[in-house]
């Protein structure tokens, strides 16, 4: 992270933990932080984890604007996922929304979020790429726990790791499960854990998750990430190995994965873009 001497920065805060880790992250590092929290969405505690908060339905754009620039931001981050499900049932767009949707050519994810930002930052508040302040919190490369993939597996991450550049292109999800080299889920609309829970009663014992950015991804958005809850759902789904990618992959209560992963003899490996990972890797 660049250090601003501006030390005040905007949240716009989706689901999950992630929004809480990293405001807790910025704080130590003398930030102050004003959250734009989404109704349904955005997990309440995360009240007690920021100096400011304004609550809003999805879509509320002139009121979030209004709200960051009452409280004098003029740099923000824009952090955990808003469901498609979500935005179907509780999306209540004003007219500043309905001007930024008009201008689309299509609704793909990164294409909305690039639109909103574009619109913060013609109001001065700069959108800073979603690693701001991430130190010691995104995944390392290499064996990430000390039991490893054996060969048939790191053939299936590899399978997999290459299926997601093309899916990833198309916006279609940014996971995939593998058994014996054959796709068994994809996410979509429903996220990552749902598709873990899919993919373990289509492939049974021994599914292999693996977890990327999209090609040419757009790092102000959408980082991966994974937490105790998806080693939990690995275990549910009875899966071995997770492949998550290196520098761009958060891992949410680290000691918590680790842990939970190996009493469980999960492999987690943190694979970089065109980067095969093999044995002699150490952990």
């Amino acid at each position: 992270m660049n250090p601003s001497d501006d030390k005040h920065i905007g949240l716009i805060a989706g689901d999950g933990r992630f929004p809480i880790i990293f405001a807790d992250n910025v704080r130590r590092l003398g930030f102050t932080v004003s959250a734009i929290a989404h109704v349904g969405s955005t997990l309440p505690e995360l009240e007690s984890h920021v100096e400011r908060i304004h609550w809003l339905k999805i879509g509320q754009f002139s009121k979030a604007l209004a709200a960051l620039k009452h409280d004098g931001v003029r740099q923000a981050v824009m952090l955990g996922g808003i469901k498609k499900t979500n935005v179907f049932t509780t999306l209540r767009p004003d007219l500043r929304t309905l001007a930024i949707f008009s201008r689309l050519k299509h609704w793909k994810d990164d294409a909305i979020l690039r639109a909103v930002a574009s619109e913060l930052e013609r109001e001065g508040i700069k959108i800073c790429d979603s690693t701001f302040g991430l130190e010691g919190i995104l995944a390392d490369e290499g064996y990430v726990t000390t039991k490893k993939p054996n060969k048939k597996e790191e053939a299936d991450i590899q399978f997999g790791w290459e299926t997601l550049e093309t899916l990833g292109a198309l916006d279609i999800g940014q996971c995939v499960i593998v058994k014996n080299r054959v796709i068994v889920a994809v996410e979509a609309v429903e996220g990552t854990d749902e598709a873990i829970t899919r993919g373990g009663k289509l492939a049974g014992k021994g599914g292999i998750v693996v977890k990327r950015t999209k090609p040419h991804q757009d790092l102000r958005f959408d980082l991966p990430a994974i937490g105790p809850q998806t080693i939990q759902i690995m275990i549910a789904a009875q899966a071995t190995v997770l492949a998550i990618e290196a520098g761009r992959t958060v891992i949410l209560d680290r000691e918590e994965v680790f842990a939970l992963a190996k009493n469980a003899g999960i492999s987690i490996i943190g694979k970089t873009a065109g980067v095969q990972a093999n044995a002699a890797d150490s952990p």
